[in-house]
């Protein structure tokens, strides 16, 4: 009887899982030149250990012709026109968009804070003395908690806005 498969788990020990990679990784290094040697396959194999290593194989004369070969391959499907530039300046352009509709966002978001607050009244349409008595009776109670609504959501949104603006320029 041969042996059953065990289930394929995460090595715990930090050592065995280090000797284990480095013999794996050279087992399919071995793989990859056997079948591009035995198949004339052009291969390319891309790991990285968990420390961030690089270990790569590459049959043909350059690493970067193989996986523009594979992108045309994989991507040209979708769009053959559109290139790899033209797509991040086009990702780029929706980050900025999105960036600005977070920037609106938060400006009215802050001005409905301050609104509630008691500051910029003059945009109010609140006028008369009698009214604003009205309106502090009816606001007064729910104001406490719209104010800590609207502060969170200010501040998710200007982290949301630093966020984007990080990502757009990057």
């Amino acid at each position: 009887m041969g042996r059953g498969r065990d289930e394929l788990k995460r090595i715990e020990n930090k050592i065995n899982r280090q000797v284990t990679f480095a013999k794996r990784r050279n087992g399919l290094l071995k793989k990859g030149y056997e079948l591009s040697v035995l198949c004339d396959a052009e291969v390319a194999l891309i790991v990285f250990s968990n420390r961030g290593k690089l270990y790569e194989f590459c049959s043909s004369s350059s690493m970067m012709k193989t996986l523009e070969k594979y992108q045309r391959c994989s991507y040209g499907t979708l769009d053959t026109s559109r290139s790899i530039s033209e797509t991040q300046v086009a990702l780029k352009q929706s980050s900025y968009q999105e960036y600005l509709k977070l920037k609106a966002r938060v400006e009215v978001l802050q001005r409905s804070q301050r609104n509630l607050l008691g500051e910029d009244l003059e945009d109010s349409k609140l006028n008369s003395e009698k009214e604003l008595d009205c309106h502090n009776l009816e606001v007064e109670k729910p104001q406490s908690d719209k104010s800590k609504v609207l502060c969170e959501e200010s501040n998710h949104s200007q982290n949301e806005v630093v966020a984007a603006s990080l990502y757009g320029e990057g």
